[in-house]
């Protein structure tokens, strides 16, 4: 956890990946800070403090998901988005807003496991390899066995290697300890040297998922409760199967089986917990479209519209419990949301966060406007996050031997087109430059890796302008291109 960053630090790892929005950063850095400060603060004030939520009002593609999602990586926090949109109140067809919970439970155990899982893996390997000896050269006593079946000598599931042949002329001498050969193959596992020999080997199967597929998410989410984990204690821990695979490909599939059997699963779902009521972000996207229109609005007529408002102030009142705090049953166990950071978002072109009913934007104190993106920040949006859309082709080119660069021009031409495109058709801030960077680089990325090219690609402004320019000067065109 990194929850100990200071406001101003976590606003410096922030700066990273996000051009601008200060104001944003701000706000959800002190917001991040004050979950380590609650849990500083005196145990009698601590269920007391509750978070400040966050909601970000601007229009898309200026950094509101991202700046959320960085900030839970920041935190390695459980982190789930969401859209208002998805949700209606119950009586309605829809999802049940406590799913968000439980959705956000199944990302915390898989979070929670596979840090648990990185700290028994070199066991795992080491049981695995075992399980891999046993296949080519099987323990004394099992060898014992197979010989009263199969006549002397001992079974290896490999073929046409010399050094099984020696080492099975040396099992046969009652001279040559077994326990000697196998230490040798031991070696030649570690070693790698017999990664592309086949043998197979007894692999748990999950028979279930088959099952499963009858009942679908929802009546997942409805039942609450890990039917997989009933199902598949029914045959006593689950079926196996026989794979003929590498010894290299053995040694990936026995290694997950065993770190799985390493991990307390009790303890992890236990942790993941914790982590949801203590650090667990949900962000909710488009909050707006459930907002109700004001009688000016543009929000139908009639009865019409009343309806839709109706529906949509339902929405907020189901969404409202979870964000106050409530409690959740998952399949891992009981979550109560009581400090939960939620952030939500919205453009608010139509309606206006005060259009939100009143205990709703109760819960959500900290209000925070984003700036729509201009020419400038294209440009530094393209070279300067360490993310950055132009290092991003970079290494998509690199795989196939090329080196791509921009001079400064081509990139501000880039960055120009973006802001002239945006005003004259719609603004969808930076996701506008994955447009016009994929038009750019079309003929380029299409034709690589067929053709006998230069080791380099220089993109300068004539490229640009010559690529982009008729499409940007037409409207209608730019519309369904960039």
């Amino acid at each position: 956890m990194q929850e100990e960053l200071t406001p101003r630090q976590i606003v410096e790892e922030l700066d990273k990946y996000i051009i601008g929005q200060d104001d944003a950063k701000k706000n959800v850095s002190i917001a991040l800070r004050n979950r380590w400060r609650r849990r500083h603060a005196p145990e009698e004030m601590r269920e007391e403090i509750m978070p400040n939520n966050i909601i970000m009002i601007g229009p898309t593609g200026v950094g509101k998901t991202e700046i959320a999602r960085r900030l839970a990586r920041l935190a390695d926090a459980p982190f789930i988005k969401v859209e208002a949109s998805k949700f209606t109140e119950v009586g309605y067809v829809g999802r049940d807003v406590e799913s968000i919970i439980r959705d956000l439970s199944d990302r915390a155990v898989n979070m929670v496991e596979d840090e648990h899982r990185e700290d028994v893996q070199d066991r795992a390997r080491e049981l695995a390899e075992e399980r891999i000896l046993d296949e080519l050269v099987p323990p004394a006593e099992e060898q014992q066995s197979a010989s009263t079946t199969s006549g002397p000598g001992f079974v290896i599931h490999t073929q046409d290697d010399p050094d099984e042949a020696d080492a099975g002329d040396a099992a046969s001498d009652e001279h040559a300890p077994r326990e000697r050969t196998r230490q040798k193959f031991r070696e030649k596992i570690k070693a790698g040297e017999l990664d592309d020999r086949e043998i197979e080997i007894e692999v748990s199967s999950d028979p279930q998922n088959s099952m499963l597929q009858v009942f679908g998410p929802m009546g997942m989410e409805e039942m609450g409760m890990n039917l997989q984990e009933m199902l598949g204690n029914l045959d006593g821990g689950g079926q196996k199967k026989t794979r003929r695979v590498t010894v290299d490909e053995a040694r990936e599939l026995l290694t997950k089986e065993e770190a799985q059997k390493l991990i307390d699963s009790d303890k992890v779902q236990e942790e993941a917990i914790e982590r949801i009521e203590q650090a667990g972000i949900v962000f909710v996207d488009e909050i707006d479209k459930v907002a109700a229109r004001s009688s000016g609005g543009s929000g139908g007529g009639g009865g019409g519209g009343q309806s839709a408002d109706v529906s949509r102030q339902g929405v907020q009142r189901d969404l409202l419990p979870i964000v106050e705090g409530a409690t959740v049953n998952t399949k891992y166990g009981i979550v109560e949301t009581d400090h939960i950071l939620f952030i939500a978002s919205g453009a608010f072109h139509i309606s206006k966060p005060s259009e939100l009913i009143p205990e709703f934007q109760g819960r959500f104190p900290i209000r925070v406007e984003l700036n729509n993106l201009d020419e400038e920040d294209f440009y530094n949006i393209l070279k300067q996050p360490k993310n950055a859309l132009l290092k991003q082709y970079r290494a998509l080119l690199a795989s196939e031997d090329v080196d791509i660069e921009f001079t400064d021009a081509a990139v501000r031409e880039i960055a120009h087109t973006a802001a002239e495109v945006n005003m004259e058709v719609e603004n969808i801030g930076a996701r506008r430059l994955h447009t016009i960077m994929t038009t750019l680089l079309e003929d380029i990325l299409f034709e690589v890796p067929d053709e006998k090219h230069d080791d380099s690609v220089l993109v300068d402004a004539d490229m640009v302008e010559d690529k982009l320019s008729s499409i940007a000067q037409n409207r209608d065109l730019s519309q369904y291109i960039l």
